[in-house]
């Protein structure tokens, strides 16, 4: 994320082998309300406010709101072969957005050792989590007991390898469980909705820390306690869990939804407990985020 204001947002795509510029949904609207001093008081008076994103998550669960999908998969060129299409359409963009990949979509990494990645996206890897420093390009560097929420609990993860996966509005927005466990239930920690992208990180947004999120940790045979961390953003309206506290769960079962908007999730580790993928890491070094899918390995349990 170490590009300057108005350059383009780029990213490693793992499986093309090359950098990619993202086509980014509604730039002009994240460039105003994050790069335009008019456009960031209209953003702290309102659009980071818990209302507007409730608001514009009601649109997108109407009929009318189903008018923009034809567009929307055309503009960015989604392949529609990956997914569940429904007898009748979807009925809103919400459906849409929240679609079913089809059987075998995304194999999941049958290693034994292997840590897969929760969701599509554009990924972070931190080796030693402790360093976020990487992850702010103006403003103040957060914590790990900021983004848990927990001083305690950011002792026993100190030091721990940390993966952050960006998703945007045109990925797939289901997020799953990255190893076999089992979980507690999730906790919500409060908080606005900023956006999570690189536009509004690199003017000074504290999204990843401070947007409203959920904690989820999962308890592994190999890996001990993992932090699951969800995180709003503006036009994020709703974070849905779909899995059962206290029953067990299988690598790469599916945790939840994020109803429309990009978002994030955050998966950190107690330290000596997981190798991140080499890729992940070299790219990260050069402040880029590399492209890959769910199921995929970000790492491996030592």
């Amino acid at each position: 994320m170490s590009e300057t204001p108005s350059t383009p947002v780029s990213y490693y795509d793992r499986y093309a082998a090359r950098v990619m510029q993202e086509a980014i949904y509604g730039e002009g609207w994240l460039r105003w309300a994050y790069e335009n001093p008019l456009g960031r008081l209209t953003n702290r008076a309102a659009l980071r406010r818990a209302w507007f994103s409730v608001l514009f998550g009601a649109w997108m669960n109407t009929r009318a709101s189903a008018r923009r999908i034809p567009g929307f998969i055309e503009k960015f060129a989604l392949d529609m072969e990956q997914f569940e299409t429904p007898a009748g359409g979807w009925r809103s963009f919400n459906e849409f957005f929240i679609r079913p990949l089809k059987a075998g979509a995304r194999p999941v990494d049958a290693a034994p050792d292997s840590v897969v990645l929760p969701a599509d996206g554009r990924h972070t890897a931190f080796a030693d989590g402790a360093d976020l420093s990487a992850l702010v390009v103006k403003g103040r560097p957060f914590t790990l007991a900021e983004l848990l929420g927990d001083a305690s609990l950011a002792q026993r993860f100190q030091d721990g390898a940390l993966v952050v996966s960006r998703l945007c509005p045109t990925d797939y927005h289901r997020f799953h469980f990255p190893l076999a466990g089992l979980p507690g239930a999730a906790r919500r920690l409060p908080g606005p909705l900023d956006s999570v992208s690189p536009v509004a990180i690199r003017a000074g947004a504290r999204s990843l820390c401070a947007n409203k999120r959920e904690l989820t940790l999962l308890e592994t045979p190999g890996a001990g306690l993992v932090a699951l961390i969800e995180v709003g953003a503006a036009c994020v309206g709703r974070i849905e869990q779909s899995f059962a506290p206290e029953t067990p769960v299988a690598k790469g079962a599916q945790k939840g939804v994020f109803l429309f908007g990009g978002s994030t999730v955050i998966t950190i580790f107690e330290p000596g407990r997981v190798k991140m993928a080499d890729d992940l890491l070299e790219h990260s070094a050069q402040g880029m985020e590399t492209y890959a899918r769910m199921g995929d390995a970000m790492g491996r349990v030592l």
